[in-house]
């Protein structure tokens, strides 16, 4: 029984364990008995919620303490002075500076020291000062100083609060007058460690309201439940465990198609496994009366990058477009904060790279944007809008690691959505000029300085490029349809009702297919740069991603296909109906979670045990914690 009451690094208090359900289990029952009482109810639910953070996360709960009582405080002393005066805008930069400073000092202390080593040649040895001051207050060696560990969840939380001090100094939110209904908002267990982020706006109104829930609502509850479980136990954990995670281990060992078909599997193993997360926070949530906001909408459907990140993780990408989007001058104007981080990431890259050509290009590109916006009123804020846009994909990098490969992975994505942007207003046979000079570019670059990355590229162009053609002699075939509404890469739309139904179909499918595709392989160097010590992130991932290039773009030997399909039958099935599943339409999955709802209730028991059984016979060895644990 005492072990339940302490902290083992090794079997964090998660929502696949019993533990955890034999924890919830004692708080719906409490919760049961006072949830009527609000205050009671809010207090009791705070302190579950810090008993479930220190089983996750051990004495990192100091932290999480600390920052509930700096920034309810702060807060508090913000409203007392006027809008916009100084006081108030002080108050403001010190709540940030606190959050973020110990948000970058537990997650960047070794990005930036490798940084300022590769600039400077100046070695810094990273140490964990509150373990140094934790030896010295107990007068023993307990904790190790030569380690920072990793906060669990400490992106979410400090995300979440930075948003409330923002708001409230904006005036869009009145400050929490309790300190327990406070520290209840940032620590509510469901979504403590995971997200979604939740606004105050959102969530603190629900403080003050009666316990309510009715019998479609606790069904729904339950479905969330069990649907989270299985996306994570089935689909994220057995095809992580039996295939992924082999091959990223060591991507030599294996075959080009092997490596290509892990990075695809990866896309649905970490959608399976964060929207689980976030279904089981939300089914978990709404059993105690708390309704937390969607987080996933079915992302895979997106026909470009720019409504892929309006479907996936929601709520960070709200708060980045409310924080660092509009802040920097959104669509409208470049901000100074616009013009800093184009210079610093610029003299950065510059540095790090050490290359004539890179900063030839760097100043020939920079030189372009300036006289570009210069001379043409008309693109200007089109310009400025992308520049803000890319700075805030770079920023949404950074916030999932603390290494050079997911900031790859946020400025691709970035790269992504610009170049959608620029391509829906080309006209088709601009489009179609454009991708023959890449692949004709492509093509030279592969004969006569061959390289993986280049045979990747050049064999993804001319897909596209064929695809484009298609479209081009299409439009000039059936003139009249470029006067339909747009689909596939233009946007997201209803099919357009006419003889051109069924073409618009077909666009949209090839560019769902595109995007998910290009996402996909942005994977690449997000999957490389997860699960690793950040001492040592930056050079594992960036092995990892050069090795998995180097198998997938050098030539196959398609003779083996058939016995690694043979071999992997039960991983490439779950894969495929995982991605079929995902693809069902909205309002279908709609119609059997409410029938799922609406069930009498020794039915529902029935049908939940046999979900329980079915997902035990998938149970791994090992607990597998969820991948975004880690941010």
């Amino acid at each position: 029984m005492g072990q339940f009451f302490t902290y083992d690094p090794s079997s964090p208090l998660i929502f696949t364990q019993f533990y955890f359900w034999a924890f919830f289990g004692v708080v719906y029952a409490i919760f049961a008995l006072i949830g009527k009482k609000r205050h009671m109810r809010n207090v009791f639910l705070f302190f579950a919620s810090l008993f479930f953070y220190y089983k996750t996360s051990g004495l990192s709960i100091l932290i999480l303490l600390f920052v509930i009582c700096s920034d309810f405080f702060i807060a508090r002393r913000m409203v007392k002075n006027e809008p916009g005066s100084w006081r108030r805008k002080a108050l403001l930069v010190t709540s940030i500076c606190i959050d973020l400073g110990l948000l970058c000092y537990f997650k960047y202390a070794y990005f930036f020291a490798d940084v300022w080593q590769q600039l400077t040649g100046m070695e810094v040895k990273v140490t964990d000062v509150f373990a140094v001051l934790g030896n010295m207050i107990s007068g023993s060696e307990r904790f190790d100083v030569d380690r920072i560990v990793l906060p669990v969840g400490i992106s979410f939380f400090i995300f979440q609060i930075i948003s409330y001090s923002v708001d409230v100094y904006r005036g869009d939110v009145k400050p929490v007058k309790n300190i327990l209904d406070f520290g209840f908002y940032v620590s509510f267990f469901p979504q403590l460690v995971a997200g979604p982020i939740v606004r105050a706006s959102e969530f603190i109104p629900q403080l003050y309201k009666d316990f309510s829930l009715s019998r479609r609502q606790f069904g729904i509850a339950v479905f969330w439940i069990l649907n989270g479980l299985a996306k994570k136990i089935i689909l994220s954990d057995y095809i992580a465990v039996n295939f992924i995670d082999r091959v990223f281990d060591n991507p030599l060992l294996f075959t080009g198609f092997e490596n290509f078909a892990a990075l695809f599997a990866y896309s649905l193993q970490v959608y399976a496994d964060f929207s689980g997360y976030t279904d089981i926070a939300i089914g978990v949530a709404m059993l105690m009366g708390f309704y937390l906001p969607t987080n996933f909408n079915s992302p895979y459907k997106a026909p470009n990058p720019q409504d892929f990140w309006r479907r996936w993780h929601m709520s960070l990408s709200r708060w980045l477009k409310s924080y660092v989007y509009i802040p920097l001058g959104g669509n409208r104007r470049a901000s100074f904060g616009t013009y800093f981080w184009i210079i610093l990431f610029a003299v950065i890259a510059l540095i790090l790279s050490g290359s004539w050509v890179v900063s030839v290009l760097l100043v020939a590109f920079g030189a372009a944007m300036l006289l570009l916006a210069r001379f043409r009123e008309n693109s200007r804020k089109k310009l400025f809008s992308n520049i803000n846009r890319f700075i805030t994909m770079l920023f949404g990098g950074m916030w999932h690691g603390a290494s050079w490969n997911f900031i790859i992975w946020g400025g691709l994505n970035g790269i992504g959505m610009i170049v959608y942007i620029l391509w829906k207003d080309m006209k088709w046979g601009v489009r179609l000029l454009l991708t023959g000079l890449c692949g004709i570019a492509l093509g030279a670059v592969c004969r006569f300085a061959p390289a993986p990355v280049w045979n990747i590229l050049a064999v993804w162009m001319c897909v596209v490029f064929a695809g484009t053609l298609v479209r081009f002699l299409y439009h000039l075939w059936r003139p009249e349809a470029a006067g339909a509404p747009p689909s596939g890469m233009d946007s997201v739309r209803k099919p357009y009702h006419g003889s051109d139904s069924w073409t618009a179909w077909l666009g949209t499918i090839w560019a769902v297919a595109q995007t998910f595709t290009f996402i996909t392989f942005t994977r690449l160097f997000f999957r490389s740069g997860s699960n690793l010590d950040p001492a040592t992130a930056n050079q594992v991932a960036w092995n990892t991603a050069r090795n998995m290039v180097t198998r997938i773009g050098s030539a196959w030997d398609l003779s083996v296909v058939p016995d690694i399909a043979a071999t992997y039958w039960k991983v490439f099935a779950l894969v495929v109906a995982g991605m079929v599943i995902h693809l069902l339409p909205a309002r279908l999955k709609r119609r059997y979670r409410l029938t799922f709802a609406s069930l009498p209730l020794p039915v529902m028991a029935v049908a939940t045990a046999l979900v329980i059984f079915l997902l035990y016979q998938f149970v791994t060895a090992d607990t597998q914690p969820f991948i975004y644990f880690q941010f």
